[in-house]
């Protein structure tokens, strides 16, 4: 397959069959409980990992992929006739995916034309711009087209969301400019913006519903958006924040999808939120 073809690694929570349409690689994360090992989306799927952090008290940690993973990633696609490869991440502030992609296009300097970006988002966010390349690359467009393109939707990619708990976040060190919720009192919803790349606190409300409505109220601040997705962690209740949303939003106009492993590790447990893209 001739032309430009795209990589993302397992935090972009992209379908199986967006995956198979678009011919996009998939380079994913290690996850670990105690002393168990999983490849995320290979031998650990998202409905096994909330199953399994329901039952265990070891929270789960994550691992980047090494250099290697992605080197393999990008000849690959090289050896399938791709012109480049553009390789869009999870937020360099949040993990070492990038780096490790990053180290693996210099390795490949002069052999394969790797262009790799930095989507300063996580799960649906980067999922969108992953898709928003795909989409670019299968018109033929070239790889300065496809990269500036990521680029400008980074810019305009925001996702909000709602923690049932924050212990996850703390435990594995992402919490960030959050770090001020840590000491509320456990029945406060914290409510974080992650549309920088990095975990801020945008607000916290005294229960979850009033959390799905606080990120319809931020959704409907908005006026109109493209590539809506609501995300959830094995939420029990996330058609309560789909008909939430629903009053502005037919069903047909958004898209539902699982939070996994990756996210749902610092997430924790039924975690909601939504994410969109302004229009240009």
């Amino acid at each position: 397959m001739a032309g430009v073809r795209i990589v993302t690694d397992s935090s972009s929570d992209l379908r199986p069959e967006q995956v198979a349409e678009h011919g996009i690689g998939v380079v994913p994360l290690t996850i670990r409980f105690g002393d168990e090992e999983f490849t995320d989306g290979v031998d650990l799927t998202a409905s096994e990992f909330y199953a399994r952090m329901a039952t265990t008290d070891a929270l789960p940690e994550t691992a980047a992929p090494s250099p290697g993973a992605f080197e393999a990633a990008f000849r690959g696609m090289a050896e399938e006739g791709a012109d480049a490869v553009v390789c869009v991440n999870l937020s360099s502030d949040l993990s070492a995916t990038m780096a490790a992609a990053q180290n693996a296009a210099s390795a490949l300097d002069g052999t394969v034309d790797v262009r790799v970006v930095d989507s300063k988002s996580i799960t649906a966010g980067l999922g969108s711009q992953v898709l928003g390349a795909a989409r670019l690359a299968a018109e033929g467009r070239s790889a300065d087209e496809v990269e500036a393109h990521v680029e400008e939707l980074r810019s305009r990619t925001h996702i909000f969301g709602t923690l049932d708990t924050l212990e996850n976040l703390k435990k594995g060190g992402r919490i960030g400019g959050a770090q001020a919720m840590l000491g509320t009192l456990l029945s406060i919803k914290p409510i974080v913006d992650i549309s920088t790349g990095k975990v801020e606190e945008a607000g916290k409300q005294r229960t979850r519903r009033k959390a799905m409505v606080w990120l319809r109220d931020k959704l409907f601040e908005q006026g109109e958006v493209e590539a809506l997705s609501i995300c959830h962690g094995d939420a029990p209740d996330v058609d309560e924040l789909v008909s939430l949303v629903s009053e502005r939003y037919d069903r047909d106009q958004l898209s539902v999808t699982t939070i996994g492993p990756v996210i749902g590790t610092h997430g924790g447990p039924r975690v909601l939120g939504v994410a969109w893209q302004r229009p240009a």
